[in-house]
């Protein structure tokens, strides 16, 4: 049983912890400093968890509130609001440029992969080619070129030490002769070395400007492994002042409790989440809906 005073265990699922908080009763004094503190593990930040807290308390005030029931249902309707969505997908008017970014690690070939997937199962596949872009890093070239054969979609790749934004260039050019309609395409994430970093993703940025015209679809997606916390708040913000993001792909979003990083990252850097990625075949990315991950945050994890 929940003892009043006592934070919930942080090894606790975040929507384990909420439902045990109910254990000590809604008009108990420490319900919501408690409550706080669940969401300030969770990721959310301390002064962001404070504001959903208040909100809640407000409103349940305003509504006379009292069943269990109802108070979830308004936890869940003030993190849906607070959260920010937006779909990525490609149109005709033009080419697509989707540009991945992120830090080494973080599961962002993968994520070129299961969207090339996603693509494919929507009849773009054919229209499609991999930009392996992400020359530092000795494997992700073989990795994205093994992933396209695996998929049936062509990859543009120079190899390991190759120019990343002369790989992109080629992919373009490529993509314009061939009248392919898409190019997803990888990058570094030598965060470690912010200024060569910038510079290299700013060259890049020129390119895909000048190729795709003032018809193409230009978009640069941030990939972010949902367990490392705020250290991935950091990721979304250094990345998103350097050379401005389009959204967020969040991976290996399973069974944590580190939901809140979501709702970090959109209400303290402004980006929308486009996808969740929760597993390790091609399928498993899903468009990201802020209800239902709301309810889901609320009422059991993804899975």
């Amino acid at each position: 049983m929940f003892k009043s005073g006592k934070s919930v265990k942080s090894g606790k699922k975040f929507s384990e912890r909420i439902m045990q908080l109910f254990g000590m009763g809604i008009e108990n004094e420490s319900f919501y400093d408690n409550m706080e503190d669940v969401f300030i593990e969770a990721d959310m930040g301390a002064r962001f968890s404070l504001e959903i807290i208040e909100e809640v308390k407000r409103k349940a005030k305003e509504n006379r509130l009292k069943s269990k029931e109802d108070l979830l249902a308004l936890i869940v309707q003030v993190i849906s609001a607070a959260l920010l969505s937006a779909r990525l997908e490609p149109n005709d008017s033009g080419l697509n440029c989707f540009l991945f970014l992120g830090v080494n690690g973080v599961g962002k070939t993968t994520s070129i992969a299961k969207y090339a997937h996603w693509l494919k199962s929507r009849g773009w596949g054919d229209k499609t080619v991999l930009a392996a872009g992400d020359t530092f890093r000795a494997a992700a070239s073989e990795q994205l070129v093994l992933h396209g054969t695996r998929l049936g979609i062509r990859t543009v790749s120079q190899g390991s030490g190759a120019d990343p934004a002369a790989v992109i260039f080629d992919a373009l050019e490529s993509a314009l002769a061939r009248q392919d309609k898409v190019v997803l395409a990888d990058t570094a994430g030598r965060l470690h070395n912010k200024v060569h970093l910038v510079k290299e993703l700013e060259k890049i940025d020129k390119i895909v400007r000048a190729k795709i015209g003032p018809q193409g679809n230009y978009k640069k997606i941030l990939v972010i492994d949902a367990t490392t916390g705020q250290n991935g708040l950091q990721q979304a913000q250094v990345f998103h002042e350097a050379v401005g993001v389009d959204g967020v792909i969040l991976t290996k979003f399973d069974s944590t409790a580190k939901g809140g990083i979501v709702l970090s990252i959109c209400r303290n850097v402004g980006l929308p989440i486009m996808f969740l990625g929760h597993g390790e075949t091609y399928a498993d990315l899903s468009p990201f809906d802020a209800d239902e991950f709301a309810r889901n945050l609320i009422d059991r994890e993804l899975s």
